[in-house]
């Protein structure tokens, strides 16, 4: 008999239908002649009800199947006496694929902290929380490549392993086979590159834009999708180690297609989410609202579904950083000493700065346009007055920014100046100014953190919860 996915049976289930079904014990209740099995097998937040006649089993079989125990369970659909769904699975075989001793299996039919569970990562992914948030990234990574295939966008795959800083910031893993207690040194004593693997000093990236740069310069439109590291020491609920990072690259786009792109491709994926996620999102949506029903009515947050839909029907406010500066500096916070870090021209915003403009001031996502050069990578557009670039940000409710991007400067000799200034050897980015030596175009794009759009979706509070196995200083279990 072929085996159906509980998701299709709840669905599409009908009384009379002989069924099979494997997966996993959630629960086990019932009496001395009846047994009731909450069965799941991740295909959806809900499980199906196993009834399960005592006298028909062997006593033995009945103990062993305990939560967390993997069934196979033949039967017949019947109608369900109880509320929640419209059919039950009354058993006629069971089969136990493996056990799961009680007195040893961590994760309980009880509230866990997720502290308590992060502990217990390999197992997290059978509770009704974690089942939800990675359905729900799984379903937004296909709805991100179904986006830009729609739009003729090409899928391009940077690399992991460069010689490049695309952000200049330094913080980067080293990539080496060089001998790690002696390695061959140069006549000044520093480990000796050129006798490495690849010749020369390599690292994990922190970003594909520059290699998805050359493949706009060239199919017009692509986009990356993948891993990206940061060796920054940071141990904090919104950073990782290793991120997923997602980067359209557009030729012939200025800023304001910029803007109008990422505008649209952030109202999709919520829209998608809505449409075809609606089970975890209510359950995840439910969940928040109980973690936080001891708060203040005026420091809880929005209904995550509302939230949602508040989002995609919104028109994105759209800014310059000078004129945001100007509102921060009007408010009332400003003003009482309540922001903990300083408001002034030329600093890079803080989430909380980025915070009170979406959730106070405009109550909208915000898209900020015009940051000072300074604060700013050596690529992007640099604008006629000399002090600012054609920078953007998307700022979401409880998230602040979620999307950073810019036109990018196409002028050989300014983006050569920029670099000079910056101290970027231009010697090793002979690739990368080649694209504006042939064939230079007005070209735009924008990266998108994966782990920070998920944690927005789920309404998850710490971003090591939306990644399945975080990377993060003195973490790398599994």
């Amino acid at each position: 008999m072929r085996r159906l996915k509980i998701k299709e049976i709840l669905k599409n289930g009908k009384p009379g239908t002989a069924t099979l079904i494997k997966g996993w014990v959630r629960t086990r209740r019932g009496s001395k002649n009846v047994h009731f099995i909450a069965m799941n097998d991740g295909s959806t937040i809900n499980n199906l009800q196993v009834v399960a006649d005592t006298t028909q089993f062997d006593e033995q079989l009945l103990r062993e199947i305990n939560t967390g125990a993997a069934l196979a369970v033949e039967g017949t659909l019947t109608e369900s006496k109880g509320s929640g769904q419209n059919v039950e699975l009354l058993a006629e075989r069971i089969e136990l694929l493996g056990g799961a001793d009680p007195e040893k299996y961590p994760i309980q039919p009880k509230k866990h902290t997720l502290e308590f569970l992060r502990e217990n990562a390999h197992l997290r992914f059978r509770t009704n929380t974690f089942g939800a948030v990675f359905r729900l990234r799984h379903s937004m990574a296909y709805a991100i490549h179904h986006y830009f295939n729609e739009k003729g966008f090409y899928y391009l795959h940077t690399p992991i392993i460069t010689a490049s800083d695309a952000e200049g910031a330094g913080q980067m893993f080293r990539v080496t086979t060089l001998d790690a207690i002696n390695p061959p040194l140069t006549e000044d004593k520093k480990p000796d590159y050129s006798r490495d693997f690849f010749g020369k000093a390599t690292n994990l990236t922190v970003s594909g834009q520059l290699e998805g740069e050359l493949g706009a310069m060239a199919l017009g439109e692509i986009y990356t999708f993948g891993p990206t590291f940061r060796a920054e020491n940071s141990n904090t609920a919104r950073h990782l180690a290793e991120f997923w990072m997602i980067e359209p690259e557009m030729a012939f786009y200025d800023l304001k297609d910029n803007m109008d792109l990422a505008e649209d491709f952030l109202k999709y994926l919520i829209g998608y989410a809505l449409d075809n996620c609606s089970d975890d999102l209510q359950f995840l949506a439910s969940r928040l609202e109980q973690e936080e029903k001891n708060k203040p009515q005026d420091q809880r947050s929005m209904n995550l579904i509302e939230k949602l839909k508040f989002v995609q029907s919104s028109s994105f406010i759209r800014l310059t950083y000078t004129e945001a500066i100007e509102i921060l500096k009007n408010s009332k916070p400003y003003k009482k000493n309540q922001f903990q870090f300083p408001v002034d021209w030329g600093i890079d915003l803080q989430s909380e700065h980025e915070r009170y403009l979406v959730e106070k001031h405009f109550k909208c996502p915000v898209i900020l346009t015009d940051y000072p050069r300074d604060i700013k990578a050596f690529y992007m557009k640099q604008n006629d007055d000399n002090k600012t670039v054609r920078a953007m940000d998307v700022l979401f409710p409880q998230i602040g920014e979620i999307i950073g991007g810019s036109q990018r400067e196409e002028n050989l000799e300014k983006l050569l100046s920029r670099m000079k200034e910056m101290d970027i050897p231009a010697e090793e980015m002979w690739w990368y100014l080649d694209t504006r030596r042939f064939g230079s175009a007005v070209h735009s794009g924008f990266g998108l953190g994966f782990e920070r759009f998920i944690l927005f979706i789920t309404g998850m509070g710490n971003i090591r919860d939306v990644i399945a196995f975080p990377r993060t200083p003195k973490n790398a279990e599994f």
